[in-house]
């Protein structure tokens, strides 16, 4: 599978006025009021459909600068991440934020991992987080992934 088959072009998935949709969501959803530093452009350039490399460090606000645009991108965002621990740590912030997300690791029993991939296929998960194992190990979940509109493969 291509993985940029299903991921759709970012003008066409974009639900409301930008700049104002922005800083709502930020504070909605994660309690501040401002942006740092170029967060705001970042997100913005991703929105547009941009490829964007950020280096920041560590508590620097990257993971922000992908899941604000998850949110506003029709779909589901994919994030590739080899750290359980940290999936888990984010999964379980942007659930405590209102915000639909999951992750599938080898660590899950295989009924929540099913369960896990019908909210998948119903369109009910703005980010789900995934080990590389499972990404490129398993045709299961590719094939469901086929199924499945992508916002986003930060």
């Amino acid at each position: 599978m291509n993985s940029a088959q299903n991921i759709q072009p970012a003008s066409a998935g974009i639900n409301t006025t930008q700049s104002g949709t922005l800083h709502e969501l930020l504070e909605k959803h994660f309690g501040y009021h401002n942006f740092r530093g170029h967060q705001e452009a970042v997100i913005s350039e991703v929105i547009n459909g941009s490829d964007v490399m950020v280096l920041m460090p560590t508590g620097g606000g990257k993971s922000i600068c992908y899941q604000l645009p998850a949110l506003i991108l029709k779909g589901t965002a994919i994030v590739v991440s080899p750290l359980i621990a940290l999936m888990k740590d984010q999964v379980d912030a942007l659930l405590q934020n209102g915000i639909e997300a999951a992750c599938l690791n080898s660590g899950q029993p295989a009924g929540e991992q099913q369960d896990i991939i019908r909210r998948l296929r119903e369109g009910q998960i703005k980010l789900l987080y995934v080990a590389p194992e499972r990404l490129f190990g398993e045709s299961q979940l590719l094939l469901s992934l086929s199924h499945v509109s992508i916002s986003l493969l930060p």
